[in-house]
């Protein structure tokens, strides 16, 4: 029996609160993929509320206690959804069930085999590619992933298949509603410190997700990254007690699974891949940087204790082409190259940075971050003013507000930043609007330099406008 089965969702009336969500859209998707009536609501209208009233859910503008039907049988809401919120409250008081977004998407994952990737970085790349591979490898997958993918048409979709792979959350401890039978750990760093009370908090709450590893199942988790380290030391003999296996992968040949003979060759990433000891054999992938060779390798160990053949599977993983946000090429217009990246944490920042000296080795790097969240900025300030080495000038706008109190914003901003940065010699500036941050960039950028736009808001506006001009003007 399918999960589909077991829920009963076709027919059933979903009401989701917040759907405009990659996460929540993904799964109001596959919902009615699965012939489930979708009505929903968002704060603003976009491309992801536009797509799903196209293929027929009902999504308001606004939130309203009379957007909520009478007819609904269940409500799911997104991590973002407060208490007071006026479709909850009528939600509890006509006593609808109401499943958070983590909390329906275990329902859905606890019949397949689910093979759940968590991290503090890399979650989005390392599901699209290893979904992208067991398409190619025609094994399918039911995948549910927090980003667009062109190469997969969808940020979620089913097939005729027993995996289910999705991204495992790790804020407000969301990944623990999920059971799979195949858990990775990617990394574990700082973050949600508005949620965490320190780093060690996090460390034994991604012990907590990989102990929920169903049994006989695998773990898959980063062999070099020292608070994996720590919680792979904590949990083995209980996963021992359930006959999971923990399966380490990374570049240092201690690891399981292993790179070796690196290269960079015509902008592609060359080397041998190792499984304990033995040659399994070499691939090739077009996405840059030494954090998509590890990226990589997590694919190939869950593709591979998913069941598929190593050497298809290190043949599927030069197709992958990445996901929409990450080094994403917008346009090159007169030598000038744009990008637009997703990187809005410190060592996602670094590791993006890095990758496009490697790829694009430009005359000067102009990098316009977007703080994301005020709490997160205040919590990692010094590590942020540490991140932007690689680039030659950093231009901040104000911090993207999500997810956070107003006390909150009053205690950290974009210029207290920019003023750590520059007392520690990185060339910033602090430019309040998108408008003004175009015309700086249309008078100061030159032939054979690179723009490129960073955070999780919605900076990729000014890449837009920008790379719109340069069109024009070309």
């Amino acid at each position: 029996m399918g999960a589909a089965e077991r829920l009963e969702l076709a027919g059933k009336r979903f009401h989701f609160i917040g759907a405009g969500g990659i996460g929540m859209s993904g799964l109001a998707q596959l919902l009615v993929k699965n012939n489930a009536l979708i009505t929903g609501s968002d704060e603003m209208p976009s491309e992801v509320t536009d797509n799903l009233q196209r293929i027929g859910a009902d999504i308001r503008v606004g939130h309203d206690a009379e957007n909520l039907s009478p007819q609904t049988d269940a409500v799911v809401i997104s991590a973002a959804i407060r208490d007071d919120n006026p479709e909850l409250i009528s939600a509890r008081r006509r006593g609808c069930k109401v499943y958070k977004y983590a909390e329906m998407l275990g329902e859905l994952m606890n019949s397949y085999d689910g093979i759940a990737i968590s991290g503090t970085h890399g979650k989005s790349t390392t599901s699209g590619w290893l979904t992208h591979v067991l398409k190619q490898a025609g094994v399918g997958a039911n995948y549910i992933v927090g980003a667009r993918i062109s190469q997969l048409g969808s940020s979620s979709g089913t097939a005729d298949s027993r995996h289910f792979v999705a991204e495992a959350c790790e804020y407000d401890r969301s990944f623990l509603n999920l059971k799979p039978k195949i858990a990775c750990v990617l990394n574990i760093e700082q973050d949600h410190l508005d949620y965490y009370g320190d780093e060690d908090e996090i460390v034994e709450a991604f012990g907590d997700f990989a102990l929920g590893t169903k049994p006989n199942g695998v773990v898959v988790a980063n062999g070099q990254d020292a608070n994996v380290g720590k919680m792979i030391g904590a949990s083995r003999s209980r996963w021992n007690d359930n006959a999971v296996r923990c399966e380490t992968f990374g570049l240092d040949e201690n690891c399981d699974f292993c790179a070796r003979s690196i290269t960079l060759s015509d902008e592609l990433n060359c080397f041998d891949v190792y499984h304990n000891g033995e040659l399994l054999g070499p691939t090739r992938i077009s996405l840059p940087g030494n954090h998509n060779i590890m990226n990589a390798l997590a694919v190939a160990a869950l593709a591979i204790n998913a069941g598929l053949e190593p050497g298809s599977v290190l043949e599927l993983l030069g197709g992958f082409t990445g996901i929409d946000r990450r080094l994403m090429l917008k346009g090159q217009f007169g030598r000038i190259t744009v990008l637009d990246d997703y990187a809005h944490h410190p060592t996602e920042i670094r590791a993006s940075l890095a990758a496009i000296r490697q790829k694009y080795q430009p005359e000067r790097i102009w990098c316009v971050f977007q703080p994301h969240q005020y709490s997160r900025t205040r919590f990692l300030l010094d590590d942020f003013t540490e991140s932007f080495k690689l680039a030659d000038v950093t231009i901040v706008p104000e911090i993207y507000f999500v997810r956070d109190s107003q006390s909150a914003k009053k205690q950290i901003n974009s210029q207290i930043l920019v003023e750590k940065m520059r007392a520690n010699g990185t060339e910033a500036l602090f430019i309040e609007s998108f408008e003004a941050i175009c015309d700086y960039l249309k008078c100061n950028v030159s032939s054979g330099e690179l723009v490129v736009t960073m955070g999780a808001g919605d900076i990729w506006k000014v890449a837009d406008d920008y790379l719109q001009w340069l069109g024009g003007n070309s």
